[in-house]
C-alpha cells in the first residue's frame, strides 16, 4: 500500500473509534437524563429521603456528597501534592524511591471493597471514628492518594529541563524553582488530577458502606455548630451519599416510587459531577493565569 492510503485508512479508525467513545457517552448520559431530570424539583433536591412513602428527595445525601469531597480533598491534595513533588523533585534513585513507587502502584490497584473494609477495621473500629464522614474521608484518601501522586509526579516531571536549569542559573533556591517555575506549568495536569479524583468521590459507594454508614442523622440546616451532633458540618456523624443511596434504593426501597427516586438521583449526581469540573476547571485556568501573570511581573 501506499503511504498516502495507509495514513488515510489509519486516520479513518482513529477517528471512527473516536466517534465510538463519544456516542457512548452521549447515549450514556442521554439514558441518565432522559429517566431522571423529569423527576428532578426543588423539593427534590431539598427534601429528606421517605422510606416507605412516596415523594422522597434527596437534600441530605447530596450535601452530605459535596462535603465529603470538601474533605477527602483537604486531606488528598496536600499529601498528593507534598509525595508527588518529594518523588519528582528530591527523591534520589535508588531501591527506598522504587520500593514506594511500588506501593503507590498496588495501592491504586485495590479494589474499593477491598479498601472499605481496611476503612472498617483500622479506621472504624480500632481507631473508634465509627461510621462518619471523617472515616469515610480518610479511607477515599488511601483510595484516591496514588492517583494523585503520580499525577503530580508527571505533571512536574514534564516541565522542560531547561525552564528548572535557567532557575538555577539565576540563583534561585530549590524550593522557589518548585513553587515559582515548576508549579505554574504542571499546575493544569495537576488540576485534572484533582477532577478525576473528585470524581471517584461521587460516584464512590462499595468504600463508603463500611465507612460513612447507610443512613443520615436528621440535620438542622440551621445549626452551623460543628460539635453539634445534628449539625450538617459535624463530621464525626453517619452519612448516606448520593451514590450509596442509589444502591440503596435500587436494591431495598420500599418506597412506591423507588425506581423515580433512584432516576432522579442519578441524573443529579452526574449533573453534581459536570458542574464541579466545569467549575474547577475555571478556576484552575484563572489560578495558572494568576501565576504565569505573577511570574512574568517578578
Amino acid at each position: 500500500m501506499k503511504p498516502r492510503t495507509v495514513d488515510k485508512i489509519a486516520t479513518s479508525l482513529i477517528v471512527f473509534f473516536a466517534l465510538i467513545i463519544v456516542a457512548i457517552l452521549v447515549g450514556l448520559l442521554g439514558y441518565i437524563m432522559f429517566r431522571g431530570l423529569s423527576h428532578i424539583s426543588w423539593d427534590f433536591l431539598t427534601s429528606a429521603p421517605q422510606k416507605i412513602r412516596a415523594g422522597g428527595g434527596v437534600g441530605p445525601q447530596l450535601f452530605n456528597s459535596i462535603f465529603l469531597l470538601v474533605l477527602t480533598l483537604i486531606i488528598t491534595v496536600p499529601l498528593g501534592l507534598g509525595a508527588g513533588i518529594f518523588m519528582a523533585e528530591y527523591a534520589r534513585p535508588g531501591k527506598l524511591t522504587g520500593f514506594i513507587r511500588l506501593i503507590v502502584e498496588v495501592l491504586s490497584s485495590f479494589p474499593s471493597i477491598v479498601v472499605g473494609l481496611f476503612g472498617l477495621l483500622l479506621i472504624v473500629n480500632y481507631f473508634n471514628l465509627g461510621f462518619s464522614l471523617i472515616s469515610g474521608a480518610l479511607a477515599l484518601t488511601v483510595f484516591n492518594l496514588p492517583l494523585m501522586v503520580r499525577i503530580t509526579e508527571q505533571a512536574f516531571r514534564s516541565v522542560p529541563k531547561q525552564q528548572k536549569e535557567a532557575g538555577f542559573a539565576l540563583g534561585l533556591s530549590k524550593w522557589k524553582i518548585v513553587t515559582s517555575v515548576l508549579l505554574p506549568v504542571a499546575l493544569p495536569t495537576i488540576i485534572t488530577g484533582t477532577i478525576l479524583s473528585a470524581g471517584r468521590v461521587f460516584g464512590e459507594a462499595a468504600a463508603l458502606m463500611f465507612t460513612a454508614g447507610m443512613s443520615s442523622p436528621r440535620l438542622d440546616f440551621t445549626n452551623w455548630n460543628p460539635l453539634s451532633p445534628s449539625s450538617p458540618l459535624n463530621p464525626f456523624r453517619p452519612a448516606e451519599t448520593l451514590a450509596v443511596h442509589i444502591w440503596k434504593v435500587n436494591s431495598e426501597g420500599l418506597a412506591p416510587d423507588a425506581a423515580q427516586i433512584a432516576a432522579g438521583a442519578s441524573a443529579v449526581l452526574v449533573i453534581t459531577v459536570l458542574i464541579f469540573n466545569l467549575a474547577a476547571r475555571f478556576f484552575g485556568r484563572l489560578i495558572y493565569r494568576k501565576l504565569t501573570a505573577s511570574k512574568t511581573m517578578n
